[in-house]
């Protein structure tokens, strides 16, 4: 069961737990998100003294959806878009921690030449179509990358345009008309993408109940004769199951699908956020359905892995981590003869 903003129980993942899991699958994902957890956390210590500047969002608690859904789409055939809190998209993309970490800190080795920051992650090579600060300004640009996938394989005939684009938003973006045209679209031209909601229940400080008329995002799919699902997005494996039924539906023909994923940033909006609104008995309630945890609990449960595995694997992240703020410190600052650089195509 997953907790609502204003208290209220409600069922999340309809669907049961992917339990023929591999050993290798199932160590990626505990990786993924541990690598992403790191991350954050550096990103925090970086910002609080005074090495990261401009608004950095963070992503602690959310990871079960990143991982879910990416690690279920084909590496550098599928596509994302992701939005104001984009590290642990890039990441889960394959965008190396290194030049993830160079563009926080402004630097020319950033993925984004130092030129996007924490909010404008981008990365061609990765198939990530950026990170964008307006509240479903993503939306739009995956709609677009969908219906190129389309029109290659129904207009140019490439049998081989057959590519997935998810577009990942929070609850926030999901009374925005953009989000309904979107959908629109998507459901009458049949597009092959994958709207992620991050339903986190608070946007930035609103709680999600108080503001939609019905809390229940993935209901509005209806709307638009849409697949649409809940799942509890604190659960890797769920959001994964949903995510491969998803984008097999789309890779088939068969249109698009609407997924919430119930989940929670275990921090403020942003690292200004001193996060004052949140009741801590709410914070205390998701605070125990941490998702790697609850990924680690079920790996050794089921003899996929030993704690000594996984202890591994941090200490193997936490060097990660630590070896792409070094290359960041030490990596060169753009030149200012390359101000109008990128602006234009060369």
């Amino acid at each position: 069961m997953a907790e609502t903003a204003d208290g209220r129980q409600r069922e999340a993942g309809r669907q049961p737990r992917l339990h023929n899991l591999s050993q290798d699958t199932g160590l990626l994902l505990y990786r993924d998100m541990v690598l992403g957890r790191c991350f954050e956390d550096k990103c925090a210590e970086m910002y609080y003294r005074g090495k990261m500047f401009g608004f950095v969002h963070l992503y602690n608690g959310q990871e079960a959806v990143s991982t879910g859904v990416i690690q279920a789409l084909q590496p550098k055939h599928d596509w994302v878009c992701s939005t104001y809190r984009d590290h642990v998209h890039a990441l889960s993309m394959g965008v190396p921690a290194r030049q993830v970490m160079a563009e926080l800190f402004g630097k020319e080795a950033g993925c984004s030449k130092g030129r996007g920051g924490s909010m404008h992650l981008f990365s061609r090579e990765h198939h990530l179509l950026g990170g964008y600060a307006f509240i479903g300004e993503g939306i739009p640009v995956a709609l677009g990358a969908a219906l190129s996938s389309r029109y290659g394989r129904d207009v140019l005939d490439n049998t081989g345009s057959n590519a997935v684009t998810a577009a990942f938003f929070g609850d926030g973006a999901c009374n925005n008309g953009q989000f309904f045209e979107c959908l629109n679209m998507a459901q009458l031209w049949k597009l092959p993408i994958l709207f992620v909601v991050e339903n986190n229940k608070w946007a930035i400080g609103m709680a999600h109940d108080r503001a939609t008329s019905d809390p229940e995002i993935y209901r509005k799919a209806a709307a638009f004769g849409m697949a649409g699902e809940e799942v509890d997005g604190m659960d890797v494996l769920a959001v994964r199951t949903a995510a491969q039924r998803a984008i097999d539906r789309a890779r088939g023909g068969e249109g698009p699908t609407l997924l919430e994923c119930l989940t929670y940033r275990y921090r403020g909006h942003s690292l200004a956020d001193p996060d004052e609104l949140r009741d801590e008995q709410e914070k205390a309630f998701w605070s125990q359905r941490d998702p790697i945890a609850a990924l680690g609990a079920h790996l050794t449960r089921h003899d996929l892995a030993t704690p000594e595995d996984l202890a591994a694997i941090n200490k193997e992240e936490e060097a990660r981590v630590a070896d792409a703020v070094e290359f960041a410190l030490a990596a060169p600052e753009p030149s200012p003869s390359d101000l109008k650089r990128y602006i234009w195509a060369d």
